[in-house]
């Protein structure tokens, strides 16, 4: 029990942390009241205007300490409102854009992070059967160039090769298509973001996978007959799996990152390309709500593999 309210404890000020310290910087380093109205918010001398300045101050707090206004925007937060887009016209509510962003961004991390495990577990048991031969070798030297290639990079080459030279996948995004036609489009945008994270997943499964192995359980299943194969499947992959569950849940965060570039790529209209427009055009409340969804998807997600973590290990929870 203690262990679960430590780390509920812990990732509950975590997230409380990146939302003061993200509310402050935006409100700090930018005018509220610019964003919402416009130049005409510096125009005190026309009457209009001055009305719709003392308007929007009242409506969206403005007059009150920073601190006052945090907790009134958390407390719209937790229960699902998210305030107005400030620079769309008729100021939408931005969860109208979260609905339209969210799947398609979270399908793409879906998918890149499914990819990038079908190609690393099986990945690292070949190298790590063969460790220090030719074929170990060859598969390293593969693996770190994937790891160094830069993502835009690797996107661009993808999309060349794969979409306009040889029509393999459709080269761009469209919101109109049936959905079967969107899946196959995410599936080169999600390879972009797969194949370098999961170069990262066979480097450290491979080590551990090699470690593993010599370990006097692995001997005594080989002295007793037991074939090659369930040595590495059956014995040796499970124990093996705690640094690749680590870094799981921690490259989530970098491909989340990660795929605002490959979203401008491929011109899938995401979350990531919603924050780059919204930080464009200073649109505080959509920055503000992706960061916190980003957020709290990444401390939920960290907090699952702990959970995983004593369910692969009882004495884990221990610790």
């Amino acid at each position: 029990m203690r262990f679960w309210i430590q780390r509920f404890g812990g990732a509950i000020l975590l997230i409380f942390a990146v939302s003061a310290l993200t509310f402050g910087a935006m409100n700090l380093l930018g005018d509220p009241l610019f964003n919402i109205l416009g130049p005409i918010a510096g125009d005190t001398q026309n009457p209009d205007n001055l009305a719709k300045i003392e308007l929007a101050k009242e409506e969206f707090n403005l007059d009150d300490p920073l601190p006052v206004r945090y907790g009134k925007w958390v407390g719209d937060f937790v229960t699902g409102d998210f305030g107005p887009q400030f620079s769309k016209t008729g100021q939408p509510p931005v969860s109208d854009l979260i609905k339209e962003r969210l799947p398609r961004s979270l399908g793409l991390l879906v998918m890149a992070q499914t990819l990038a495990t079908l190609i690393a577990i099986p990945w690292a048991i070949f190298a790590a059967s063969r460790a220090n031969k030719p074929v170990d070798k060859t598969s390293t030297v593969l693996s770190f160039g994937l790891i160094a290639m830069p993502t835009f990079a690797l996107g661009v080459v993808l999309k060349y090769l794969l979409s306009i030279r040889y029509n393999f996948f459709p080269a761009t995004f469209n919101a109109t298509d049936p959905f079967l036609t969107k899946i196959n489009t995410m599936i080169l945008p999600a390879l972009t973001l797969a194949l370098p994270v999961g170069a990262v997943y066979q480097r450290l499964l491979r080590t551990d996978l090699i470690t593993t192995l010599q370990e006097d359980f692995i001997l005594t299943a080989r002295s007793k007959g037991v074939s090659k194969g369930a040595v590495l499947f059956k014995h040796a992959l499970r124990p093996s799996l705690f640094s690749f569950v680590t870094i799981f849940g921690v490259n989530t965060g970098a491909l989340i990152g990660g795929s605002l570039i490959v979203e401008q790529i491929f011109r899938i209209p995401g979350l990531g390309s919603a924050i780059v427009e919204a930080i464009l055009r200073e649109d505080f409340p959509v920055v503000l709500t992706i960061v916190m969804l980003v957020t709290v998807t990444f401390v939920v997600l960290n907090v699952l593999i702990d959970l995983l973590y004593s369910l692969i290990d009882p004495r884990v929870r221990a610790s």
